[in-house]
C-alpha cells in the first residue's frame, strides 16, 4: 500500500514538472535537427572542395528524392519548433489542467506530430518544387538560385504576401496561443492531433512564402536558414511581432525591387 502511494506520489511530482520535460523535448529536437543541418552543410561545403567544381545537374533517383524529403522535414522541424513551443507548452499546461479535473486528456506529442505532419507534408511540396527548379537550371545542384529574375520575384512576392490579409490573420492564430485553445480545442488522442494539424496549417498559411526564399540564398546556406528562422520567431513571439512582419514584408519587396533592377 506505501509503495503504491509512494509510486502515485513520484508519478504526481513528475507530470507537475511536465512543462520543463515538454520544453527539454523541444529544445533536444531543435538541437538535433540543427546539428543534422550542419553536418550536412560541412558534408556538402568538403565535396565542393575535393571537385573543385559544381557538380552537373542529373536527375534525381527515388533515393535522392527520399533524402532531399528528409532534409527539408528536418530543416522545417529546426526552423518551426521553437516558435511553435508558446503554443506546444501553454497546450501541456491545458492537458494538465484536464487531467487534475479527471478529464480526458491527450498527449502533447499527439499535437506535436499533427503540427509536424502538416510541415511534412510543405517538405514534400517543396522537395518537389526544388527538383523542377534544378532541373530547370534555375537552381544550381548545390541548391543556388543562379536567376536573379526568379531571386528578384521571389522576395518581391514574399515582401507583398507579408503585407497581405491573409499573412496576417494566419500570423493573429500564431501568436494568440490561448485564444487558439480556445477556440479549437478537442478532447482525445485524435484531437489532438487535429488541433496540431489545424495551428501546422495557420503557420504554413504564415511562413510558406518566407521558406520559399531559401530559394533565394541558398537552401542550404546556414546563415540564410537561421535569418529566415529568428524572423518567424520575432513576428510570431516578440511584442511587435506583426510590425516586424510588415517591415519586413516591405524590406523584402524593396530587395527584390533591387536586384531586379540591378539585373
Amino acid at each position: 500500500m506505501r509503495g503504491s502511494i509512494a509510486q502515485a506520489s513520484t508519478l504526481e511530482a513528475v507530470l507537475k514538472r511536465d512543462r520543463l520535460i515538454v520544453l527539454a523535448g523541444l529544445v533536444g529536437v531543435t538541437g538535433l535537427a540543427w546539428l543534422y543541418l550542419v553536418v550536412m552543410a560541412v558534408s556538402m561545403d568538403m565535396s565542393m572542395d575535393e571537385t573543385m567544381a559544381m557538380p552537373q545537374i542529373r536527375p534525381w533517383s527515388a533515393v535522392d528524392f527520399v533524402l532531399m524529403f528528409l532534409m527539408w522535414a528536418i530543416m522545417m522541424v529546426g526552423m518551426m519548433v521553437p516558435s511553435a513551443a508558446p503554443m506546444v507548452l501553454l497546450y501541456a499546461r491545458v492537458c494538465r489542467t484536464q487531467r487534475e479535473k479527471g478529464r480526458p486528456f491527450a498527449p502533447t506529442g499527439a499535437f506535436v506530430a499533427g503540427y509536424v505532419a502538416v510541415w511534412s507534408a510543405f517538405s514534400l511540396a517543396a522537395t518537389v518544387l526544388q527538383w523542377a527548379l534544378e532541373q530547370a537550371a534555375l537552381l544550381s545542384p548545390m541548391m543556388f538560385g543562379t536567376s536573379p529574375i526568379l531571386g528578384a520575384g521571389l522576395l518581391i512576392a514574399a515582401g507583398i504576401y507579408q503585407l497581405s490579409p491573409l499573412k496576417h490573420v494566419c500570423l493573429r492564430h500564431c501568436r494568440g496561443p490561448l485564444d487558439f485553445i480556445m477556440r479549437h480545442w478537442r478532447g482525445g488522442t485524435g484531437g489532438a492531433v487535429v488541433m496540431g494539424v489545424e495551428h501546422g496549417a495557420y503557420c504554413v498559411g504564415c511562413c510558406w512564402f518566407l521558406m520559399g526564399l531559401l530559394f533565394v540564398g541558398g537552401v542550404m546556406n546556414l546563415l540564410w536558414v537561421a535569418a529566415i528562422a529568428i524572423f518567424v520567431l520575432i513576428e510570431k513571439v516578440a511584442p511587435q511581432g506583426e510590425l516586424a512582419a510588415r517591415v519586413g514584408g516591405a524590406a523584402l519587396a524593396g530587395a527584390g525591387l533591387v536586384l531586379l533592377l540591378a539585373g
